[in-house]
């Protein structure tokens, strides 16, 4: 296959990175009309895809100064909370997680740094600490992300007969710990004028599970869900800006198009609501899509675009029961030719590649001078 401009992306593609959120993506259209009518998403492939992957260095610190970033979110942004949460430990405290960029395991469900590295190293800021680890440096933020976190509090989950198997840590307990911490330190509006505020992303293994746990679910089920995940997130973004937040960015979910279309009303409606607050929508949703349509001038191997690096074998080297961090289950010699890692999350490369076109897109409307911006 090639990966220039396939006509669609490939059901099973998506079927091994979420396993089961596939009846939820609408067959994309052909490459032609992905492509809007202007803009970067306009250029030719690899003029796109080198424009975003190239880079003018450290965009953020110079042009928004942000002096620190507070993260909420699950595995896509988890740096350690999990980890430390479950003395256990899970797949992702496992080697080979971690080999590519810290050489050891940290928690972070990847092979590498994750988005949010990608963002706070673009900030001029150091990673940001985990919550859950004590006597943590947090001058710079807090990630209060949780691998395996939902949306909806897990109580309200199992009421309508799905249980998170991985963690309670749902976003209304996140946004405890974020006040108790607030609470702590003294963080109010004054100090956080100049931070950046995640919200999510979050929300997909409310889906993920309900499909994990019903195998009769169908698209209907998956919709019912989705007006209450989107009310828990707007309550999360007013949350954070009775904590004092001045610039909020909501990321959409990567396959889910219907849930974003609504978390993106719901998204005009809080800038209504707040209009001295800057809040915005990340379209992780179309930045993997541009991954996708250019992933062989991203350097990525057309021949592995529906494999995992990291897995047990078979045609898409994936396997439920023997994932990454299983012993025996070996990585690839080389992740940055892999957009999958182990079939659930995705590659240091491939989240970077995603941060730097969800960068270029948001940076002009954070209200920082961005008017000159261009990525090299």
């Amino acid at each position: 296959m090639t990966a220039a401009c396939n006509s669609s992306i490939p059901p099973l593609f998506l079927l091994l990175f979420f396993p089961f959120l596939i009846q939820l993506l609408p067959m994309a259209a052909p490459c032609q009309s992905i492509i809007a009518a202007g803009g970067v998403e306009n250029m030719p492939a690899a003029q796109d895809s080198q424009r975003h992957s190239s880079g003018d260095a450290q965009l953020l610190r110079r042009m928004c100064k942000f002096d620190s970033i507070y993260q909420l979110g699950d595995s896509i942004a988890d740096t350690g909370n999990r980890i430390i949460e479950n003395s256990q430990g899970t797949a992702c405290s496992k080697f080979p997680y971690g080999e590519t960029f810290f050489n050891h395991p940290t928690g972070r469900c990847s092979n590498g740094r994750l988005m949010i590295d990608y963002v706070a190293q673009e900030a001029g800021l150091l990673f940001l600490n985990p919550y859950l680890k004590n006597d943590s440096d947090f001058s710079n933020g807090v990630n209060f992300a949780v691998a395996g976190a939902t949306a909806l509090p897990t109580s309200v989950l199992a009421a309508r007969g799905v249980i998170s198997p991985s963690t309670n840590s749902s976003l209304d307990v996140q946004l405890d710990w974020m006040s108790s911490f607030f609470n702590t330190t003294g963080g109010r509006a004054r100090e956080l004028k100049d931070a950046l505020f995640l919200v999510g992303e979050i929300g997909g293994n409310d889906f993920n599970y309900a499909f994990l746990l019903n195998a009769k679910a169908t698209i209907e089920v998956a919709k019912s869900f989705v007006p209450d995940v989107i009310q828990v997130i707007s309550d999360a973004v007013r949350r954070v800006i009775k904590y004092g937040a001045r610039r909020v960015v909501v990321p959409g979910n990567f396959p889910i198009e219907y849930f974003n279309e609504r978390l993106q009303h719901a998204i005009k409606e809080l800038r209504n609501e707040n209009s001295d607050t800057v809040i915005l929508y990340a379209d992780y949703y179309n930045a993997f899509k541009w991954l996708f349509r250019n992933a062989l001038f991203l350097g990525f191997d057309p021949e592995s675009l529906m494999k995992a690096c990291c897995g047990a074998g078979g045609e898409y080297n994936f396997d439920e029961g023997r994932r990454c961090g299983t012993p025996g289950v070996q990585a690839c010699a080389n992740p940055d030719r892999f957009v999958s890692w182990d079939g659930i999350h995705l590659t240091q490369k491939a989240y970077i590649s995603i941060a730097k076109w969800v960068i270029h897109d948001i940076l002009p409307q954070l209200n920082c001078d961005a008017s000159s911006i261009e990525i090299q």
